[in-house]
């Protein structure tokens, strides 16, 4: 006898169809979700990877400010020490000087003044005196002018008082100190002994 389908072959078809539909739907999203999950977790390592990066570098940019501080804390030191030891040779060169201006002073104060005070500020020296007359102030000048210790002598002050009968000119003279020289008669060693 003939076998005849009395099933109804379309709708059978139509369900199989449906089956493989979603069979490969599934697949599809099972590969999908693989997808994702894998680019998920490359973009983690490299995220990951990124942040010990950036924290390696903070760390060594934290070292690198203690070490630029440590730095500039040294240069401050080193241009103290620097300052001090300019100071002291500064000292240690002026010190014959003053000598040899006092001496200086002594030998062209013309007879006729008297000097009262002597003050001493950076190069400029201060002269208060008490003189007899206005020409012993200008001789005075004079002689401080041709001073190899001395030079540019300038009249601020003069006052003219009367004291026990006599008339007295009191004056204020700044003049400025010349930088040290050696003498022409000095040898190196003497010029060096005189520094320290």
């Amino acid at each position: 006898m003939a076998r005849i389908n009395l099933l109804p072959w379309r709708k059978e078809r139509r369900r199989e169809r449906k089956q493989q539909f979603l069979l490969n739907a599934g697949i599809a999203a099972a590969y999908a979700v693989a997808a994702i999950g894998l680019m998920h977790v490359v973009y983690q390592n490299i995220i990951d990877y990124q942040t010990a990066r950036n924290g390696y570098l903070e760390s060594e940019i934290k070292k690198l400010d203690k070490t630029i501080a440590e730095i500039r804390d040294l240069e401050k030191e080193k241009q103290r020490l620097t300052d001090r030891m300019r100071a002291i040779e500064t000292l240690q060169t002026s010190r014959p000087i003053i000598v040899h201006i006092f001496d200086e002073l002594v030998s062209t104060l013309p007879e006729g003044i008297s000097l009262t005070e002597i003050t001493q500020s950076s190069s400029e020296i201060t002269i208060n005196g008490i003189a007899e007359s206005n020409a012993r102030i200008s001789n005075f000048m004079r002689n401080v002018e041709a001073s190899k210790w001395v030079k540019k002598p300038q009249l601020n002050i003069i006052e003219t008082k009367d004291e026990k009968g006599r008339r007295l000119n009191n004056f204020t003279l700044i003049i400025e100190q010349i930088s040290a020289q050696p003498e022409s008669g000095e040898t190196g060693a003497d010029a060096k002994g005189a520094k320290s």
